[in-house]
C-alpha cells in the first residue's frame, strides 16, 4: 500500500533501434574509451550530485553507484541525444534522430511461465525529412479515438506528428505513411504539445476544447482539435483509397489554425497551453484599470481568454492571455479548396503550397515553389516571473491545468500557480530534471459508507521529478507535500509524459468509455522496461486525517522487523504480535499478515503463536464489526500451520509401523527379476544430475511458507491443494510421501491426518505419483523395498472414502485408476512409471476381485475391461523402457551429439505410426553409426530371427571371446532389443527411410557437412522397396535438393566456370567444396530414382504390389503425423525422361565443379532442353529429340574432352599398378561416366576414347592406355596422333634432355636426312610427362607399326622411329 514501480511493458529489438539512428556513427570506440576511463578514474558521480542537491542527500545513494556502472558497462546514453515519445495508451513509442526514425509498436507474447505479457516491436524504421538539411526536432502520438458505437476506450488509431527544424509540421501513420504536412513558420519547430477533453470533476468548471500548440522561437500556433481529427480522418481514409486504386492524387481537407507573434520575451524554449478561462468581476475590473487605466471601460461580461505560460529567459516565466474572436483564424484552406476547383497548373501550386503529398515528378521538380507563410498576430505579455540570470529549460502542465512545475538552468524545480501568476514551492538540487504529473482518485471502498457518498470522487495530484544526475525517482505530494516516494532507477532513463489522452473524444461518446492510459512512463534503455508509478490515494492525505496512513506505518515496521536476521525469536514474535494487534484497518491487518505468513526467516511456532492470538483476538470482537474475509484468513492458515506441524512431527518420529505381508503382491517380484536387466541398463545410463540451486534440490526441508502458498482452505472447511510450478508440486509431494516411501515413517497415519485435513484423494494420488517419478534414481536403487511402499500408500489412499466411487459403473472404467494411468501414459521416467504400474495393476486386480467376491458374478466383465486396460499400459511402458534406453545411450566423442530425446507412450501415440522410427533415425544421427554398420546390426537380427533353434544348441559351446565381444557391443544389442519389441514399427525399410530422411534434414540445417547428404543418399539405397524408395527419393528432390540444384546451376551459368567459395555461399549456401560433394549426392540421387522407376515400369508388367505397413497391436492408438514410409507410397510416379535429362546435367555441373572446367552448363543444351529443367519431375515434358546442331555438339565433345584431360591429370600416378579410389577427382569410374555422358549428347564416343588414350601417354600412363586402346575403333588416326606423341618422347631424348649423350648424338648422325627433320620439327614442351622410360616407348611404337596399315603413308616413319629406339636401348 505505499508507491511502487511497475513493469508493464518491455522493449524488443533496441539495440536495433540503437543500430538504425547511429548507423553512420562509429559507437565501439567511445564506449571502449569510456569503460577505459571508469577503470583508470575514481567514480565522481556522488560528490557530483552531492554538489548539485546541497544538504539534500539520499539515502539511496550506495546502490545508485551500482546502477550506474551496470548502465556504463552496457552502453552509451544514446538516448539522451534522440527525440522520444510514447503514446498515452502506451502502444506505440517513437524515436528519432536528425533525419531517422523508427516506431515501436505493441505486441503479446507469452513468456515462459505462460503469462501473456505487453512488449514493444520495432514496426517501421526509416527516414521522415523531405527537404534538404532538415531534422526532426519534436514529435509526440496522438491517439485518435474510434467512432463506432461499440468502442470501448481504445483508439482507433495513432497519429504520429512530427516537428521539423525547417517549420515544417508532418503528420504520418504508425506505419510511417504521410498524411499531411503543412509549413506554418519558417523557423525551427521547438515543441509540440496537445490537450484532450477531460470529463469536468466538479459542475461549473469550463470544458477545455482540444488543441494542438506548435511552438517556434518567436511564435505559437494552436490547430482546433476537433478540425484536426476530422482533417487526419479524413486523409487517412483517402490514403486508403489512392494506395487501393494505385493513384496518388488527395484532396486535402481544410485546416483552421491560429498563429500567434509572442513579443517582449528574449528567449522561449517551451511553452504550455493552459486553456480557456474566465475572470471573476473583481479580477476583470482590476485588470482594467491596470491597463486601461482610471478611465478605462468594462464590459458588461468577462471576456473569455486563452492562457498561454512559456519559459525561457528575459522574462524567465511569461503569461499570455489571447481574448477569444480578437483574431480570426487563417483560412489558409479556403484559398486550397478554391485552388481544387481551377486548373491543374494551379492546383499543383497550391499542393506544393500547403506540402500536400504529390507525384514523384513533381517532387523532384527543381522549380518547386516556397509554400506562402502567414504572417502572425502580435501577442504581448502580460506579466512575466523576471530573474535575469535563470533561464528556464521546461513546463509541465498539471492534469487539472492549475499548476505547473518549471525546471531551470539553476537546477531547480518550481511549482507555479497559473491562476495566480506566482511561484509557490521550489526544489533545488535537481539539474536535469524532467517532470511528469499523475493524478490519483480515492478508493470507492473507502467513502461508500459516508453520508458524502454521493459527492464526486476526491482526486489526489502528486509531482513525479526524475533526477537523471542521481539516477533517482522522486514523488511529492502537492501542494506542500512532503515526498512519498522515492526510486533508485538509474541515470539513463528518460520520464515520458503525455499529458492529454484521446484525440476525438467529447462529453456523449466517452459515456460508459474506460481509457486505458498511462499517465508518466519511465523508460530505462538499459533494460528496455517501461515502468509506471502506483501511488495510493491514501499518501496524499496526513497522518492526523488518516488511519491507514498510521497503518501502513506499522506495516513498514513489521516489515523492517521481519527483514532484520538478529532479532530474537521471543521479541520477533511479541513485537509482530503486538504491532499486528494494533492495525485497525481490515484490509491492512490482512495484508500485514500475509506479509508475515510469507517470511521465510520466521519459524512455524512464532506463525502459528500469532495467528492464533489474533484469531482470538477477533473471535473476541462484535461480530457485525469483525471483517469477516480477515476471519476466515486467520482461521484457514491456523489450520494450514497445524496440518504441517503434524506432517512434519510424523516424518521426526522414530516409530515405523511393521510391513504387513500382503496376498495382492505375491507375484510382484516375478515381474521385477523380469524386467530388472532393462531396469539396470537404464539406471547406468540415467542422466547425471546437473547444477541445481539448494532451495529446489528436494532433499531440503519444505519450508512453512512454500507449504501454506499451495495450500488453500475451501468454505466447505476443506484443503484444496494449488498446483504452482513444477519444482514447488514435486517439493510439496516429497514433505508429504517421501519418507513413507523410504519406509521411514508411519505411512497410514500421515495419510490419517491427510484425510481429517480434508484434502481429496485425488490430489493426494497426484503429489504420490509426482514424487515417485521425480525420484526415479532413489527408486531404482531398492526398488523392491520402494515397491512395495508405493503399494501400501496406493492401497491406503484407494481405502479413504472418495477415492473408488462406490456406485462405480461396472460397465465403464474406473476414474481413480484411470488417473494412475494416464499418469504413467504421460510421463518420461519410464522405470518409475513401468514400477508404478505395476504396482497399480496390483492393487487394481485386488480390489476388483474383493469387489466381485461381494456382489454377483454378471460383473465379471467389467473386471476384465479394467484389467484389459493395465496389460495394455504394462506392455506400452516395458515398450518404451527399452526404446528409451536405447534414447539414453551418450554419443560417441565427437558426434554431432544433440539433446537426448526423453519420450512416454503420450509422445509415441501422439507420434503417429512412424514416431518410433523418427526417435530411433534421430539416436541414430547422434550415435553416428555408418549405413552399413546399421545394415549389419539389422542382418543380425533377421539371423537371429532365422537361426534361433541353432543359437540355443550352441548356447553352451560359446567361448569367452564371444562373451567379451558381445559385452562390448552393446550398442547393437540394444538396438536388436528394440527392434524385437517392435517388429512393423522398425521394419529395415521402415527404419532406413526414416535415417535418410533424418540425415538430409541435418544437412539442410547445416550443408557444409556435405556427408550427410551422402549418408542420406546410402540410406535410401539400402531401402529395398522400390515404391517406398522411388517416394522418398521424389520428395528428397523436391523439398531439399532442387532449390539449391537450380541456384548452382545458374550460378555456374552466370559465372561460366566453377565457381569461387564466396560465391558459392552467397547463391547456394554452401563452400566450393561442400558444393562438390552436393552435385555428386545429386547425381547418385537420381540414378537411383531412374533405376526405381525402371524396376517399377518392370514390375508393372508383373503387378508387383506396393508394401503394406502394419504397426503393433499395443501401439494401434496411434494418431499423429504419417510416416516417411506411407508419405512416400502417396507419391505420384516420375517422368523417366526428364529424371535423365536432370540427371545429366546434375552429372556435368559435378564435372565442372571436381576438375574446375570452364563451361556455361545450359549452353550444351536446346531450347527445348533448357525449357525442361527444374520442372516437377512427374510432369510430362517436352524433351530434345532427333539429330542437334553440329554446332551443339562440338562445344558438348569440347567439354567432355576437358573433363577426361581434368580425369588424366588428376590421377598424375606412373605406378598404374596401385587402384584408383571410388571417389573424388581420381575415381576410376570417369572415364566410363564421360563415354556414357557422350552417347546422350550425340558425341562419337570413339573421339573420346582416342583423346583418352593421347592423354594417358601424354601423362606417361602407358599401362592404362594400352587398355583403353583396344577399345577403340579408328586405329588409323589413333596411329597418327600416337605417332607425334611418340615423335616429341624422342625429340626430346635426343635434343633437349639435359644428359645427352654420345651415342645419342651419333645415334642422332645416323638417322636418315627426313627423320631428322621430323624429330627437330617435334615440340616436346607439350608432353606433360616427357621423361618416359625407353622401354615403354619401345612398346608404344612396337604398338604403332600393329595399328597402322603398311600402306599407311607415315608406317615407314614408324619403322624408321622403332629402328631408332631399340638402338638407344642397346646403346644404354
Amino acid at each position: 500500500m505505499s508507491c511502487s514501480l511497475f513493469e508493464f511493458c518491455r522493449l524488443q529489438e533496441f539495440k536495433t533501434v540503437r543500430d538504425f539512428l547511429f548507423r553512420n556513427q562509429k559507437t565501439e570506440p567511445v564506449e571502449e574509451k569510456r569503460q577505459t576511463d571508469n577503470e583508470l578514474s575514481w567514480d565522481t558521480s556522488d560528490w557530483e550530485s552531492a554538489w548539485d542537491s546541497g544538504d539534500n542527500k539520499e539515502e539511496e545513494s550506495s546502490s545508485d553507484a551500482k546502477v550506474e556502472e551496470d548502465a556504463g558497462g552496457q552502453g552509451e546514453p544514446w538516448l539522451q541525444d534522440c527525440v522520444v515519445s510514447l503514446s498515452p495508451c502506451s502502444d506505440l513509442l517513437v524515436v528519432a534522430r536528425e533525419h531517422k526514425a523508427a516506431f515501436l509498436s505493441a505486441k503479446w507474447r507469452t513468456d515462459n511461465s505462460g503469462r501473456e505479457e505487453m512488449t514493444l516491436a520495432v514496426s517501421w524504421t526509416g527516414t521522415l525529412s523531405t527537404e534538404e538539411g532538415e531534422c526532426v526536432s519534436s514529435t509526440i502520438c496522438i491517439p485518435l479515438a474510434s467512432q463506432k458505437r461499440s468502442s470501448t476506450g481504445r483508439p482507433d488509431w495513432t497519429c504520429v506528428v512530427v516537428g521539423f527544424t525547417s517549420g515544417y509540421v508532418r503528420f504520418y501513420t504508425e506505419s510511417g505513411v504521410l498524411l499531411l504536412a503543412q509549413l506554418l513558420h519558417e523557423d525551427p519547430v521547438l515543441r509540440l504539445k496537445c490537450r484532450t477533453y477531460e470529463i469536468p470533476r466538479h459542475p461549473g468548471v469550463s470544458e477545455q476544447h482540444e488543441e494542438l500548440s506548435i511552438l517556434y522561437p518567436a511564435a505559437l500556433v494552436t490547430i482546433d482539435g476537433f478540425s484536426l481529427f476530422q482533417s487526419l480522418r479524413a486523409c487517412r481514409n483517402q490514403v486508403a483509397r489512392a494506395t487501393a486504386a494505385g493513384s496518388d492524387a488527395i484532396q486535402p481537407p481544410p485546416l483552421a489554425y491560429k498563429k500567434w507573434g509572442l513579443q517582449e520575451m528574449d528567449n522561449i524554449v517551451d511553452h504550455s497551453s493552459v486553456g480557456i478561462m474566465t475572470l471573476c468581476v473583481f479580477d476583470q475590473m482590476k485588470n482594467a484599470s491596470i491597463l486601461g487605466g482610471f478611465n478605462a471601460s468594462v464590459k458588461g461580461s468577462p471576456p473569455a481568454m486563452s492562457q498561454y505560460v512559456t519559459v525561457g529567459s528575459g522574462p524567465y516565466t511569461g503569461f499570455y492571455y489571447a481574448v477569444e474572436g480578437s483574431s480570426q483564424p487563417l483560412l489558409s484552406h479556403v484559398a486550397m479548396a478554391v485552388a481544387s476547383k481551377l486548373t491543374s497548373a494551379l492546383f499543383s501550386a497550391a499542393s506544393g503550397w500547403l506540402g500536400w503529398n504529390k507525384n514523384k515528378n513533381e517532387e523532384e521538380a527543381p522549380q518547386k515553389q516556397k509554400p506562402k507563410v502567414e504572417p502572425a498576430t502580435p501577442l504581448n505579455i502580460r506579466f512575466g516571473l523576471p530573474d535575469s540570470r535563470r533561464h528556464g529549460e521546461s513546463i509541465c502542465l498539471s492534469p487539472c491545468n492549475t499548476l505547473a512545475g518549471v525546471t531551470d538552468d539553476f537546477g531547480r524545480v518550481t511549482l507555479l500557480d497559473l491562476a495566480r501568476g506566482i511561484a509557490i514551492r521550489m526544489w533545488k538540487g535537481y539539474r536535469d530534471a524532467q517532470l511528469g504529473w499523475l493524478q490519483v482518485p480515492e478508493e470507492r471502498s473507502d467513502r461508500d459508507l459516508s453520508p458524502s457518498a454521493s459527492l464526486p470522487r476526491r482526486h489526489a495530484l502528486f509531482l513525479i521529478i526524475y533526477a537523471p544526475r542521481r539516477g533517482i525517482l522522486e514523488v511529492w505530494a502537492m501542494q506542500q507535500g512532503p515526498r512519498v516516494g522515492a526510486f533508485t532507477v538509474g541515470k539513463h532513463c528518460r520520464l515520458l509524459y503525455a499529458g492529454y489522452r484521446l484525440m476525438g473524444v467529447n462529453s456523449v461518446t466517452s459515456q460508459g468509455w474506460q481509457l486505458h492510459t498511462q499517465q508518466a512512463c519511465l523508460l530505462d534503455p538499459i533494460t528496455g522496461a517501461l515502468r509506471t508509478v502506483n501511488i495510493p490515494f491514501h499518501l496524499a492525505l496526513s497522518d492526523k486525517k488518516s488511519e491507514r496512513a498510521k497503518d501502513m506505518h506499522l506495516v513498514k515496521k513489521l516489515t523492517t522487523l521481519l527483514r532484520s536476521r538478529d532479532t530474537e525469536l521471543d521479541i520477533l514474535e511479541n513485537e509482530a504480535r503486538s504491532i499486528l494487534l494494533d492495525i485497525k484497518h481490515p484490509a491492512v491487518k490482512k495484508q500485514a499478515l500475509e506479509s508475515l505468513l510469507s517470511n521465510k526467516n520466521t519459524p512455524v511456532s512464532c506463525l502459528t503463536n500469532i495467528t492464533r492470538a489474533l484469531n482470538d483476538t477477533l473471535k473476541q470482537q462484535d461480530p457485525e464489526e469483525v471483517d469477516a474475509a480477515l476471519l476466515q484468513l486467520c482461521s484457514s492458515q491456523l489450520k494450514l500451520l497445524q496440518l504441517y506441524t503434524d506432517i512434519q512431527q510424523l516424518h521426526s518420529a522414530a516409530d515405523v509401523e511393521p510391513s504387513a505381508e500382503n496376498d495382492s503382491l505375491e507375484g510382484i517380484e516375478e515381474e521385477l527379476s523380469r524386467v530388472a536387466p532393462t531396469l539396470q541398463r537404464y539406471a547406468q545410463f540415467t542422466p547425471r544430475p546437473s547444477v541445481s540451486f539448494a532451495q529446489d534440490s528436494l532433499d531440503s526441508p519444505l519450508p512453512a511458507q512454500a507449504f501454506l502458498s499451495q495450500m488453500e482452505c475451501t468454505e466447505d472447511e476443506e484443503v484444496k491443494v494449488m498446483r504452482g510450478s513444477e519444482t514447488e508440486w514435486n517439493q510439496l509431494g516429497n514433505f508429504l510421501f517421501w519418507r513413507c516411501l523410504c519406509g521411514k515413517s508411519p505411512l497410514h497415519k500421515v495419510c490419517y491426518t491427510l484425510q481429517q485435513a480434508g484434502i481429496s484423494p485425488q490430489q493426494l494420488l497426484a503429489l504420490l505419483l509426482s514424487v515417485w517419478l521425480h525420484r526415479e534414481k532413489e527408486v531404482l536403487q531398492k526398488p523392491e523395498e520402494s515397491v512395495r511402499n508405493l503399494h501400501r500408500l496406493l492401497v491406503a489412499l484407494s481405502n479413504m472414502k472418495g477415492a473408488v466411487d462406490e456406485s462405480w459403473d461396472p460397465q465403464s472404467i474406473s476414474p481413480w485408476w484411470q488417473q494412475v494411468r494416464t499418469t504413467c501414459v504421460q510421463s518420461h521416467n519410464a522405470a518409475a512409471a513401468l514400477l508404478a504400474a505395476l504396482v497399480a495393476h496390483r492393487a487394481a486386480k485386488a480390489s476388483i476381485t474383493s469387489r466381485a467376491d461381494r456382489k454377483l458374478q454378471t460383473e465379471w466383465e467389467a473386471v476384465s475391461l479394467e484389467l484389459e486396460q493395465w496389460v495394455v499400459c504394462v506392455h506400452q511402458l516395458e515398450d518404451v523402457l527399452v526404446l528409451q534406453t536405447l534414447l539414453l545411450v551418450p554419443p560417441p566423442p565427437g558426434a554431432a551429439g544433440g539433446a537426448t530425446v526423453q519420450c512416454s507412450i503420450k509422445t509415441l501415440l501422439e507420434g503417429g505410426t512412424g514416431g518410433i522410427a523418427d526417435s530411433v533415425s534421430k539416436w541414430v544421427f547422434r550415435q553416428d553409426i555408418s549405413p552399413e554398420r546399421l545394415k549389419e546390426i539389422l542382418q543380425m537380427r533377421e539371423n537371429k530371427e532365422t537361426d534361433d533353434n541353432v543359437e540355443q544348441r550352441e548356447e553352451a559351446e560359446r567361448t569367452e571371446e564371444e562373451e567379451t565381444q558381445k559385452d562390448t557391443d552393446r550398442t547393437a544389442e540394444l538396438l536388436l532389443a528394440v527392434c524385437q519389441r517392435f517388429p512393423h514399427s522398425l521394419s529395415p525399410d521402415l527404419l532406413f527411410a526414416h535415417c535418410c530422411w533424418e540425415y538430409v534434414v541435418q544437412w539442410n540445417k547445416d550443408p557444409e557437412e556435405g556427408r550427410y547428404l551422402c549418408w542420406a543418399v546410402e540410406h535410401l539405397k539400402l531401402v529395398s522397396s522400390p515404391h517406398i524408395q522411388q517416394g522418398v527419393s521424389t520428395m528428397m528432390w523436391s523439398t531439399f535438393i532442387v532449390k539449391r540444384f537450380s541456384a548452382a546451376a545458374f550460378l555456374m551459368e552466370k559465372v561460366g566456370k566453377a565457381p569461387k567459395d564466396r560465391l558459392c555461399r552467397r547463391d547456394v549456401g554452401m563452400g566450393d567444396k561442400a558444393m562438390t560433394s552436393f552435385l555428386g549426392c545429386c547425381v547418385q540421387l537420381l540414378n537411383i530414382l531412374m533405376e526405381v522407376t525402371g524396376v517399377l515400369a518392370d514390375s508393372a508388367v508383373e503387378e508387383v504390389s506396393a508394401p503394406e505397413l502394419s504397426i503393433e497391436e499395443a501401439w494401434c492408438g496411434a494418431e499423429g503425423p504419417a510416416s516417411i514410409a506411407e508419405l512416400a507410397l502417396e507419391q505420384r510416379g516420375v517422368h523417366y525422361p526428364l529424371v535423365q535429362h536432370h540427371c545429366l546435367l546434375a552429372s556435368l555441373l559435378h564435372a565442372a565443379m571436381t576438375f574446375n572446367v570452364k563451361v556455361k552448363p545450359f549452353g550444351l543444351f536446346d531450347s527445348k532442353g533448357k525449357n525442361a529443367f527444374f520442372r516437377d519431375l512427374a510432369t510430362i515434358q517436352l524433351m530434345p529429340s532427333g539429330d542437334m546442331d553440329p554446332g551443339l555438339i562440338s562445344v558438348r565433345q569440347e567439354f567432355l574432352l576437358r573433363v577426361l584431360t581434368g580425369w588424366v591429370q588428376a590421377i598424375d600416378d606412373p605406378a598404374s599398378s596401385t587402384s584408383l579410389p571410388s571417389i573424388g577427382p581420381k575415381a576410376d569410374w570417369w572415364p566410363s561416366l564421360c563415354l556414357e555422358l557422350g552417347s546422350l549428347l550425340q558425341v562419337n564416343p570413339d573421339i573420346l576414347r582416342r583423346h583418352l588414350v593421347c592423354e594417358l601417354y601424354n601423362q606417361g600412363l602407358d599401362l592404362r592406355a594400352e587398355e583403353v586402346m583396344l577399345e577403340v575403333e579408328d586405329k588409323d588416326v589413333l596411329g597418327s596422333q600416337l605417332l607425334v606423341l611418340t615423335g616429341q618422347r624422342l625429340s626430346y631424348t635426343l635434343l633437349h634432355s639435359q644428359d645427352q649423350t654420345q651415342a645419342a648424338m651419333e645415334l642422332l648422325a645416323r638417322l636418315p636426312p627426313t627423320l631428322c627433320t621430323w624429330l627437330k620439327a617435334m615440340d616436346p614442351r607439350e608432353l606433360r610427362c616427357p621423361l618416359v622410360p625407353l622401354p615403354q616407348t619401345s612398346r608404344l611404337v612396337g604398338r604403332l607399326i600393329e595399328i597402322l596399315p603398311e600402306n599407311h603413308a607415315q608406317y615407314s616413319l614408324a619403322l624408321h622411329l622403332l629402328e631408332a629406339v631399340e638402338v638407344l636401348i642397346t646403346e644404354d
